[in-house]
């Protein structure tokens, strides 16, 4: 029985242990203890999923609640996935902010997930890293 919590707060080795378990790791810095404590510090909607006392999900927004809620992590341990676990963390994430469209970047891996599940492509995105000055 998965446990679905929107009040975890998480320590830094819970997290990274998540995201190397999962295709997402490979994507964000977790072995910069500083960004990644960032990263889930300044997340203002987090719903977690929870196998006993072992993570093996998260959904991790950033939103406004009234307009837009841009989803930045879904991670699925891989050993959990294939049961809905991600699917109800997106419904979670809905439910808290209903009248808030859902947007996200795909990581590779997962880009064939969201279509089956509802989503529809956008297709004008646009991304400028951190380290990159606009022209």
């Amino acid at each position: 029985m998965i446990d679905y919590r929107d009040d975890a707060t998480l320590d830094v080795a819970t997290a990274r242990d998540l995201y190397a378990a999962c295709s997402l790791g490979e994507r964000r810095p977790i072995g910069d203890d500083a960004r990644l404590t960032a990263m889930l510090a300044h997340a203002n909607l987090t719903i977690t999923a929870w196998d006993g006392d072992l993570l093996v999900g998260i959904s991790r927004s950033l939103t406004d609640y009234g307009w837009t809620t841009y989803l930045a992590d879904l991670a699925v341990r891989e050993t959990h996935q294939r049961h809905g676990i991600g699917k109800e963390l997106i419904r979670r994430t809905q439910a808290a902010a209903p009248q808030a469209k859902i947007v996200l970047l795909a990581a590779p891996a997962a880009v064939n997930y969201y279509p089956r599940i509802g989503m529809r492509h956008h297709a004008s995105a646009w991304m400028l890293d951190g380290d990159e000055p606009l022209r």
